[in-house]
């Protein structure tokens, strides 16, 4: 795979190239049509859609981040790759409101193309004979394309066929990187088996998250745009953004430089990389999408009181997103966000009141909880300082030092 490989020199950071921006584009138009279909199919049907069909997106998106972090993207081989990838991933995103109805073949197919054909090109075509590139490139075109089958078996049936064909489906595909892409009598693989270059790598996934908050600001900005501005509305709008500042403080204020720096000190990156970014960083990802349904009802309804199903979604969306930041933490760190996990369980009470308040009241308080975990841990963090304790990162990195 040598020419195709990135060339970084020693310690050199790797960043995301403009390729890459450029290919994420799409995802914002995915992001927006899953949340479009959650707001039209407020049950626990449409629910369990809208999740089967945002974890669908979040797997085509995120075995491209692992085979980008170690590919040249300034190759035109591999620049036109992705530019096919691309085309396909809008494909899949124009039928992702009727992919459960007319335009399931094209949902189905074009995720098929995406993932096999992407490996199948990297087995095939990028990684020489007789490498470990080529052995667990074809391993995961073997999942890939199990999983394949049942994706595009679903695509031509119909109703509850199509979605048990499509849940068994997914169960592979997220199934494969827990036990390593096993093959029977093929030596197993191993979190080293990937060769993968941290600080790119956990750059990408936080510009997902900017990606999926991006989706919420266009979508509340579109929401109030097309209504009439009255105080109460104006209100709203200004409480979902604050919510969507409030959820990108909460990553981006330190977790995100934990994480990265985690990741880099990790004797077992791979494994860590594969737990805490491929399979939670969506969790995070789902509670901004619900969050952001739940800001668009607001502005919508700010006066009134939201029915049920309506105020869960406006609850749980930010309650989702906090319980996504526990799991991570415990995953990174071992060690459990109490204050994180008291604001989880906090929004999930305001649900509970907000059945005889107004919208926008239970907004405001979903914002206040909010505010006041980041306030918590900024004033515990300036008492840790004040008493000299070593910061989280400082920790990391006297740990890594212990063992090194």
């Amino acid at each position: 795979m040598a020419r195709f490989r990135r060339q970084i020199s020693d310690g050199e950071e790797q960043r995301a190239a403009n390729l890459e921006l450029f290919y994420d584009l799409v995802f914002v138009f995915s992001i927006t049509q899953v949340s479009h279909h959650l707001l039209e199919h407020l049950t626990w049907q449409g629910a369990g859609q809208a999740l089967l069909v945002l974890l669908v997106v979040w797997w085509s998106w995120t075995y491209t981040t692992w085979v980008t972090n170690e590919l040249d993207t300034d190759s035109p081989v591999i620049r036109l790759l992705l530019i096919a990838l691309m085309l396909a991933s809008l494909l899949m995103a124009i039928a992702i409101p009727e992919a459960f109805g007319d335009k399931g073949l094209l949902f189905a197919g074009s995720y098929f193309a995406i993932q096999v054909g992407r490996h199948a090109f990297l087995t095939f075509v990028v990684a020489d004979a007789r490498t470990i590139e080529r052995e667990r490139a074809g391993r995961i075109l073997t999942w890939l394309f199990a999983a394949g089958v049942l994706w595009l078996a679903g695509g031509f049936a119909e109703g509850g066929a199509r979605t048990a064909l499509w849940v068994a489906a997914l169960m592979i595909d997220y199934g494969a990187p827990a036990c390593l892409y096993w093959v029977p009598g093929r030596k197993p693989l191993t979190g080293d088996s990937w060769d993968l270059e941290t600080s790119h790598f956990a750059e990408r996934f936080q510009l997902f998250i900017i990606i999926a908050l991006g989706e919420t600001i266009v979508l509340t900005g579109a929401t109030t745009s097309g209504l009439d501005l009255t105080t109460a509305r104006i209100a709203a709008l200004a409480i979902a953004f604050l919510t969507t500042a409030a959820l990108w403080w909460l990553y981006f204020g330190y977790v995100a430089d934990i994480a990265q720096r985690r990741l880099t000190l990790a004797h077992d990156a791979g494994l860590l990389a594969r737990d805490g970014f491929t399979y939670l960083h969506v969790v995070l990802v789902a509670g901004i999408t619900v969050s952001a349904v739940g800001d668009e009802l607001m502005i919508a309804h700010p006066s009134d009181e939201l029915p049920v199903a309506e105020l869960a979604v406006l609850a749980s969306g930010p309650a989702i997103y906090l319980l996504g930041h526990v799991l991570f933490r415990l995953r990174l760190a071992g060690t459990v966000s109490w204050r994180r996990l008291a604001g989880a369980v906090a929004c999930m009470a305001i649900g509970v009141i907000g059945t005889v308040v107004p919208a926008m009241v239970v907004g405001g308080l979903i914002v206040a909880v909010l505010v006041a975990v980041i306030v918590s841990e900024r004033r515990a963090a300036s008492r840790r300082s004040a008493r000299g304790e070593p910061s989280p990162i400082e920790r990391l990195e006297a740990a890594a030092a212990a063992r090194g």
